[in-house]
């Protein structure tokens, strides 16, 4: 039984929350493909916040991936990641109907995948900070020992009055240990997927280092370094991401020859096929571009 299972994943004495009862749901923001995500009001604190409450059959399918291993669910995950560039998560538990729910900061802005398919003008000449903060982000994330799985302009957030980004969405995370390795979690966005994930081999952060990667290229030329769509998972085979994303991309000197060539090199070592030749972490992407101070060589 779906309670039963969520019963386990929530052990630990925390009461169901009726949620009718503890919010005032004011509007519906998003609907993913495993949750719900409301706009709300607590009716305790008076604060607006973020509600999203997860399907628990989708997400039962997902855990089932990990059986066998201590897998901590995705309000467990983000609770603990306290950082000014991550979404801060306040409370999480499940509700009287079965279905797990996170609190979180509610945050006004949009994600970056909807403000670069506009090209909004508000991106021009914030790109540079957009990359660092978004760097600082997945590195919290990699220091406090998880992998995100799902790094991609859709899970960044800019604040509408803030020069601030926010990684959000911690429904793939897994830890950072031996037993996450495997081979077999071909989980992510398609188009920002590292190779290995494609073909199904053993993966660790650098998986994230890899779609970080292609998300900067994505922000500084707006489009990716392979033709987009050509990862597409169709019917269960890899061949496409194998064949797309296991070659270099092109260089993005190509689309922005002005471009800093320290950025160019960090961006091209984020997005090497060969996870051995890959950049090695965020920290040391960091380190490449230190000096950066304009995205292009004036």
């Amino acid at each position: 039984m779906i309670w039963d299972r969520l019963a386990r994943l929530f052990r630990g004495g925390r009461a169901p929350v009726d949620i009718q009862s503890r919010f005032e749901l004011l509007r519906e923001a998003i609907t993913g493909t495993m949750s719900r995500f409301y706009m709300a009001r607590d009716r305790h604190t008076g604060e607006i916040v973020g509600l999203k409450i997860i399907d628990p059959e989708k997400m039962a399918q997902f855990e089932q991936r990990f059986r066998g291993l201590k897998k901590p669910w995705e309000g467990e995950i983000a609770i603990r990641l306290q950082h000014p560039n991550i979404v801060r998560t306040l409370e999480y538990g499940w509700t009287t109907k079965g279905e797990p729910f996170l609190v979180m900061e509610y945050l006004q802005g949009g994600v970056l995948s909807h403000l670069l398919v506009a090209r909004d003008p508000r991106l021009e000449g914030l790109k540079l900070t957009i990359i660092r903060q978004a760097a600082e982000a997945v590195a919290a994330v990699h220091e406090a020992g998880f992998i995100h799985h799902d790094i991609c302009p859709r899970n960044l957030f800019l604040l509408a009055h803030e020069d601030v980004v926010k990684l959000i969405d911690f429904g793939l995370t897994v830890p950072a240990t031996p037993e996450f390795f495997r081979p077999g979690n071909r989980t992510g966005t398609p188009d920002y997927m590292a190779p290995e994930v494609a073909r199904r081999q053993p993966a660790d952060q650098r998986l994230d280092v890899f779609s970080f990667g292609v998300t900067a290229y994505e922000i500084l030329t707006g489009q990716l370094p392979w033709p987009r769509g050509t990862t597409a998972l169709n019917r269960g085979t890899t061949a496409i991401a194998v064949m797309a994303h296991g070659r270099p991309g092109r260089d993005i000197r190509e689309l922005r020859p002005s471009i800093h060539p320290d950025l160019a090199k960090a961006v091209h070592a984020c997005i090497e096929p060969d996870p051995n030749r890959r950049c090695p972490s965020m920290r040391h992407f960091l380190a490449m571009i230190r000096k950066v101070e304009n995205e292009d060589v004036s």
